[in-house]
């Protein structure tokens, strides 16, 4: 399970290790972004997000989710052997994120069901909730705030937990993958 803010890396960080697993990556934006930026219920959101980890599991044997969602946040963590928390800086995620936005709209790259950024809403900085640059700002100390006790919670003892702080600890844990990091 890897988690962690806006643009610091998940979706990436996941990707490279679902290959080197030989797992599949499950988005969770995938599943909760339905067109037109609709947010999937609750009840669909928790049955469309099993319903992958469940093939995946019976497929390969395992997955690697990537997202933030709380409304399956702890039953993921509940199947989950490991635990990844990218907490990088804030001016690296707000370098990343800005330069992926903008990379995402000069290519007009669809994301999730056909949905892609617009320049309105990634410069609508008086709504946090539309402006993924103003959602990443807030998501440095939101995601602390939210990550830190869960992190040294003994109800995720058995889980390795790992709280990567920096692009250089993010590609030494890479490195490690396949000593039991």
């Amino acid at each position: 399970m890897i988690v962690g803010n806006s643009g610091s890396g998940k979706t990436t960080l996941a990707g490279i290790v679902a290959a080197r697993l030989d797992v599949p990556h499950v988005e969770l934006d995938a599943h909760f972004h339905r067109a037109g930026w609709e947010p999937t219920p609750a009840p669909e959101f928790r049955a469309a997000v099993w319903a992958s980890l469940d093939s995946a599991d019976a497929a390969a044997g395992g997955w690697v989710v990537c997202g933030n969602y709380r409304a399956v946040r702890s039953a993921v963590w509940a199947r989950a052997d490991t635990i990844v928390w990218l907490d990088l800086p804030r001016r690296e995620v707000m370098l990343r994120v800005t330069r992926r936005s903008a990379g995402r709209l000069a290519r007009r790259e669809e994301l999730w069901n056909g949905n892609r950024e617009s320049l309105r809403s990634v410069l609508a900085l008086h709504e946090p909730e539309r402006s993924i640059i103003r959602w990443a700002w807030g998501g440095v100390d939101r995601y602390r705030r939210q990550y830190e006790p869960m992190m040294s919670d003994p109800l995720w003892a058995g889980l390795g937990r790992h709280r990567l702080r920096s692009p250089s600890e993010v590609d030494a844990w890479i490195g490690g993958l396949g000593s039991g990091v």
